[in-house]
């Protein structure tokens, strides 16, 4: 065995020497560094290899790694008492807050403006340091001689950050530890290239020079202001007993006396601290793993009894959700040390849970801060969360934020066997601790059925394997039935206080994850009150995060829009959004994103939203070829916005035919379009029992009577139980402008001529004349109200002429038109006669179950009598409204009612899915 000691030069903080402020330093008998001479009082440490060429009984080649302390003796006439409690603040910087110079400078600005009395400041190594360090050990071990160069470009780097910040005899003497540093890490992993393996107290012993180079640095800036500093080696103070789990364990009996004996040496009312290495009680250099310096600020923050720890960081704080996953998430003001613990453990980027475990005895509370905007206030993690209004008592104040966990599989155990038989849970469990596994989630139902746990995917096979050969024997004898794999799984994690005694918590979560169409596969909620869980398909993951964010008004209700038929209605519709956006936004919590706006020919998309203020410019120069596949797909896709809405403004049967592939995919439609509710009944009853069986949303108040409410007035009576005996109405604005001006001594032919001037009439008015469009109304009225009927069951009186409904063009129906005035001319003079008026309505007879369009004449006192201009009139008979009809007036016909009806619909909608009312 060949045995190599080394040392470390002593640590004076009281006068600058060449190795003041050096670390700890490992002298070899080599070739290219000496012996270091230890003074009396430093620790020193003890470094041997073993080499598998000279111990031929040993197959591998081993590094190992000791330290002995030597008993420090105390030559003060009196004896430094450590002060503790709240004058000491402890501040964490990672190694992103002093990857370079002018970092380094920041920090120390904000250490210097803090108006405490004392101040701890723990610090991680420059940014990528430590990822430097790890990657000369694997050179070396490799026998890969580039571990030299990379050795030199961490030299590099230091000396260029020395240069920048020090001069005088602070550089002299950071330069000087630092090139006897490299000069043992070069002899230490020349070592290691020779035997071809590290162990990992040794490697734990390199990797920690990175923090031990940056306290130096930081503390010579801050002496350099003037201010009083020392630094401290936290491997002379911080014990840790390592656990089987790639976890360390604090002792902070052993720590506090270290702490004492090193304050007594070296008082300081600012200390700069080395993050993430520490030692066993055996003296071994070990660091705290992962997120090891949080974890340093919170025990040094324990030991001091300090007031506060806060931990500088590249965010303004802790987040409500993930913000490269919901861009409306928001900073928490305050958590509890509890939420803060769930929503680490669920990948929150908060802090590791054991960082909280040490902070928690004291009720010492955490600040997460951002050092790169020093204005934000952070997130305050405390005893107990408190919100800004303490009487606000509504559910978002229950649940602060949601977290995700991703590359997940379910695993499935049941069997009629299990139900009651002790030890199952038990065997399944120690199975999968057998290789390692880490079980995420365990949900069990009462009945004992089954067991279903969540596990890493990458872990899953041999989960799966040692269970099916665990169970072997109660497989093949039928009392297990299975053990099924559910891969590609997510975990979504609600997390808040005591939001699971609160009622409506629960509903609301699983309501929303409903409305977005998503299926949930398992369950669990613990009764700590603090965390509701669920497993979804990895696909959903971010759209389910959306929709449950969404709905705790965390952000607004989004909602991705397409719009079909950019035509009158459509682009009235468009503009109509662009006027209201922004008050939708800021007063209703609403925010419609048209993702995509598409036509016959072309189509506009978008991956954020259509600039509304000029979609017509866009559709024009950025328009593509339409295809309805890809327009669909683009909208729904996108899985940052969890619901889906297609507006269908045309009047196209071929799209109507799409709506139920729609609903089925979970995507939501609004229409005025009435092909689909009046067409094939058998298509009908399909379209309406697919949306009775999801929360997937069809509304259609638009087709029958543009903006009026008489869908929804129709769907309410029912509702509340009310029995429709008759619905009579003037369902079409054309018709009901056309007779209102039927009078006097004009002539039926110059009205229609008049009407179809003012816009009042389709380009062809047979179109409206024939009485098509509000027999359609009467079928949809008639569905409504439980008519089982199809559109040939109704009987319609056409006003078009029987000669001239086969006229080439409108032109030439309309020059045809007045040879036949006479006919309509002596209906009226009948009706004028008897005290009437004729009116062109739809009946829908509920009692005897049929419906017929007709012209009729009603006595001047009737209100359909009083109507003017293009006005719909709906009377509704029911046992309720039986003596005197419910009646609904109101503009039926124009492009701005039109769209605003649709408009209404698309606003009911968000209501449903979660907006405040």
């Amino acid at each position: 065995m060949v045995s190599l000691s080394s040392s470390a030069a002593a640590i004076s903080n009281r006068s600058p020497s060449p190795n003041a402020f050096a670390p700890k330093k490992i002298g070899f008998f080599s070739n290219q560094c000496r012996e270091l001479l230890l003074p009396q009082r430093s620790p020193i440490f003890r470094l041997g290899f073993v080499s598998g060429l000279e111990r031929k009984k040993t197959s591998k080649t081993h590094i190992f790694a000791s330290i002995a302390v030597d008993t420090l003796v105390e030559t003060s006439p009196e004896k430094v008492q450590l002060p503790k409690g709240d004058s000491w603040s402890v501040h964490k910087f990672g190694g992103t807050c002093v990857g370079s110079s002018e970092r380094i400078n920041n920090v120390a600005k904000i250490i210097l403006s803090d108006e405490s009395e004392r101040k701890f400041v723990v610090v991680s190594a420059m940014s990528k340091v430590t990822d430097m360090m790890y990657d000369l050990i694997y050179r070396a071990q490799s026998r890969d001689e580039s571990y030299l160069t990379a050795l030199d470009a961490v030299l590099v780097k230091h000396r260029s950050t020395a240069g920048d910040l020090l001069d005088g005899d602070e550089l002299g003497s950071f330069l000087s530890a630092l090139n006897q540093d490299i000069c043992n890490l070069k002899a230490m992993l020349r070592a290691i290239y020779i035997a071809g393996h590290a162990t990992e107290s040794f490697t734990d012993f390199v990797v920690g020079h990175g923090e031990l180079w940056s306290a130096q640095l930081l503390a010579s800036v801050i002496r350099k202001n003037g201010v009083d500093c020392k630094w401290m080696d936290t491997r002379e103070v911080l014990i840790v007993n390592p656990t089987g789990s790639d976890q360390v364990d604090p002792d902070f009996e052993k720590s506090e006396k270290r702490l004492e004996q090193w304050y007594s040496r070296n008082p300081s009312k600012t200390i700069i601290a080395t993050g993430f290495i520490a030692s066993t009680p055996q003296d071994i250099p070990t660091t705290l793993k992962r997120d090891g310096s949080d974890f340093s600020a919170a025990i040094m923050g324990a030991l001091f009894k300090a007031s506060q720890v806060t931990i500088w960081t590249d965010v303004d704080g802790v987040y409500s959700a993930d913000p490269r996953k919901v861009s409306e998430a928001v900073i928490l003001k305050t958590l509890s040390y509890q939420e803060a613990w769930e929503m680490s453990y669920f990948g929150a980027n908060v802090l590791h849970p054991r960082t909280i475990i040490p902070v928690m005895r004291y009720d010492i509370p955490i600040v997460i801060r951002n050092v790169f905007n020093i204005s934000a206030p952070g997130t305050k993690i405390c005893r107990s969360s408190t919100t800004e209004d303490e009487v606000d008592q509504s559910l978002e104040s229950f649940v602060r934020g949601f977290a995700t966990i991703d590359n997940l599989a379910l695993v499935n155990v049941e069997g009629t066997g299990m139900a009651g038989v002790p030890g199952t849970a038990s065997a399944i469990f120690s199975a999968v601790k057998d290789v390692g596994a880490n079980v995420i989630m365990i949900s069990q139902a009462s009945s004992e059925h089954s067991v279903c746990f969540a596990v890493p995917e990458k872990e899953v096979k041999a989960v799966s394997e040692a269970l099916q050969s665990r169970f072997r024997e109660a497989l093949n004898a039928g009392r297990l039935s299975q053990v099924q794999v559910i891969p590609n799984c997510s975990i979504l994690a609600a997390v808040g206080q005591k939001m699971a005694s609160t009622p409506g918590v629960s509903a609301t979560l699983f309501n929303a994850l409903a409305k977005a169409n998503i299926n949930v596969r398992a369950i669990a909620q613990g009764c700590s009150e603090y965390n509701i869980t669920v497993v979804l398909k990895r696909e959903d993951c971010i759209r389910a995060l959306r929709a449950v964010h969404s709905r705790f008004y965390l952000s607004r209700t989004t909602i991705a829009m397409g719009i079909v038929g950019p035509g009158l209605i459509g682009a009235t519709l468009l503009d109509q959004l662009r006027d209201q956006a922004a008050t939708l936004k800021e007063e209703f919590n609403i925010d419609l994103r048209v993702m995509g706006i598409t036509g016959s020919r072309k189509m506009l998309l978008s991956e954020t939203g259509v600039d509304l203020s000029s979609w017509r410019e866009l559709q024009t120069e950025k328009g593509e070829l339409a295809d309805m596949e890809k327009f669909v797909q683009h909208v729904h896709g996108n899985h940052f916005i969890p619901n889906t809405v297609i507006v269908d403004c045309t009047a196209d049967s071929v799209i109507a035919s799409h709506y139920y592939d729609w609903l089925r995919k979970g995507i939501h439609v609004v229409t005025p379009n009435k092909k689909a509710n009046s067409g094939p009944l058998d298509q009908y009853l399909k379209l309406r029992a697919l949306q009775r069986q999801t929360y997937t949303h069809y509304f259609y108040e638009a087709t029958v009577g543009a903006g009026l409410p008489i869908i929804n007035t129709l769907q309410g009576l029912l509702e509340t139980g009310d029995k429709i005996l008759r619905i009579e109405g003037i369902f079409s604005g054309t018709l009901s402008y056309i007779f209102n001006n039927f009078v006097g001594g004009r002539t039926f032919s110059e009205v229609v001529a008049e009407a179809k001037q003012a816009g009042f009439t389709e380009p062809d008015p047979r179109d409206d004349l024939s009485g098509t469009d509000v027999c359609r109304k009467v079928i949809i009225l008639a569905r409504e109200s439980g008519l089982k009927l199809e559109l040939s069951d109704i009987p319609v009186e056409s006003l078009v002429p029987e000669p001239l409904k086969g006229s080439a063009s409108a032109e030439e129906f309309m020059q045809k038109l007045p040879q036949f005035d006479h006919d309509l001319a002596t209906k009226r003079q009948i009706a004028e006669d008897a005290g009437e008026v004729l009116r062109y309505v739809g009946v829908v007879d509920v009692v005897n179950q049929k419906g017929m369009v007709k012209l009729q004449a009603y006595k001047n006192d009737h209100p359909f009598a009083q109507l003017s201009g293009a006005d719909n009139i709906i009377a509704f008979t029911t046992t309720r409204y039986k003596d005197q009809p419910l009646i609904v007036r109101g503009p039926g016909a124009g492009a701005e009612v039109t769209a605003g009806g649709v408009f209404s619909d698309i606003l009911r909608l968000a209501s449903y899915l979660g907006a405040p009312s």
